[in-house]
């Protein structure tokens, strides 16, 4: 039977909301919808770039507690509520994604908190040892 486990990081939301931060599921690992608040400390920036890097450094490490990297990353999806600030991002998400890009989709909706300006979903897939 493929291996499945819930990777958190101690988020309230992860709690409050009931969901895993990441499931691994045998070879594949499905990462939730990650915002810029620093978990540890539960602040998060009001520029868009620097919520974009946040989510980024903690989608690196739950992947690495999977024992993946961005590189093994196949999809991505960047949620955002303003059109406008996508393409700030651009620089961020080409320097963490260009060397191995995944499948992507862009898409403007609301997000559970105005504070939060990029939410970062991600689907990767463990390397055969």
């Amino acid at each position: 039977m493929a291996e499945r486990r819930a990777i958190r990081t101690g988020s309230p939301f992860e709690e409050q909301i009931g969901y895993a931060r990441a499931v691994v599921d045998g070879d594949r690992v499905h990462v939730s919808g990650t915002t810029g608040f620093d978990y540890a400390i539960m602040t998060i920036s009001d520029d868009v770039v620097e919520q974009a890097e946040q989510c980024l450094r903690t989608i690196r490490a739950v992947l690495a507690e999977a024992g993946c990297t961005l590189a093994d990353v196949v999809r991505v999806r960047y949620l955002l509520p303003r059109r406008e600030d996508f393409e700030p991002c651009w620089p961020v998400l080409r320097r963490h994604f260009a060397a191995v890009p995944p499948a992507a989709t862009m898409q403007v909706c609301g997000l559970a908190d105005p504070r939060m300006k990029i939410e970062i979903e991600v689907d990767a897939r463990r390397p055969t040892v």
